[in-house]
């Protein structure tokens, strides 16, 4: 999937008391041209639990990744990442931040499963579901490709699914600056949070 990058500066900076500014231009992550709106998502955590992003999100650092349990690679990497670099940073940050997991499997990822599996990363980590037409258009909403599952794995009797390696971060002004893709270091992860909140406090 190909993100358009910003390639001018920003202006924009945000000053707290007794610390230095910050600037777009110091964050790790690459930012996009155009910041991406919070989309619509109506979902499940389960079965009569509904789920609304929007609503959910309010006032936070919302990460939004679409992705699979039974990932072999991608998922467990990114997750890994994001819950190491929560912990590095102080308490009061991490409950500015929420992590919402949408599957991109839900004939396999039960909500049981979404909330063991997640629970091995961080106990925060918040895994929803919905049928295919759901998750497809909010993919599509962010400019995505819808995930497609693939051929069976050999003698496992399981598949794979493709779908997009990209970690979207939405601050409090409910839009999202950055993208962050496939191989981001957990310490530029770290680094960034607390510049996000700061950039983009919301209201």
């Amino acid at each position: 999937m190909r993100i358009p990058l910003v390639v001018t500066v920003l202006s924009l900076a945000a000053c707290a008391p007794g610390q230095p500014p910050v600037v777009p231009a110091d964050l790790k992550g690459p930012r996009l041209v155009n910041a991406m709106a919070l989309p619509s998502l109506r979902l499940e955590r389960a079965p009569g639990q509904p789920f609304d992003l929007a609503a959910e999100g309010k006032g936070k650092l919302t990460f939004l990744f679409f992705g699979y349990t039974n990932c072999p690679d991608v998922c467990p990497l990114h997750m890994a990442n994001l819950a190491a670099a929560l912990k590095t940073l102080p308490a009061e940050t991490r409950n500015r931040v929420r992590v919402v997991f949408v599957t991109t499997d839900p004939a396999r990822d039960t909500p049981e499963r979404l909330g063991a599996w997640l629970a091995q990363f961080d106990s925060s980590f918040v895994g929803v579901r919905g049928d295919a037409a759901s998750i497809e258009i909010a993919q599509r909403n962010l400019g995505m490709p819808a995930a497609t599952r693939d051929s069976e794995v050999p003698d496992s009797g399981g598949y794979t699914i493709s779908h997009g390696a990209h970690l979207w971060a939405f601050t409090p002004d409910d839009s999202a600056h950055v993208v962050y893709p496939m191989g981001i270091q957990r310490d530029d992860l770290a680094a960034d949070i607390p510049r996000l909140l700061r950039l983009w406090p919301g209201h």
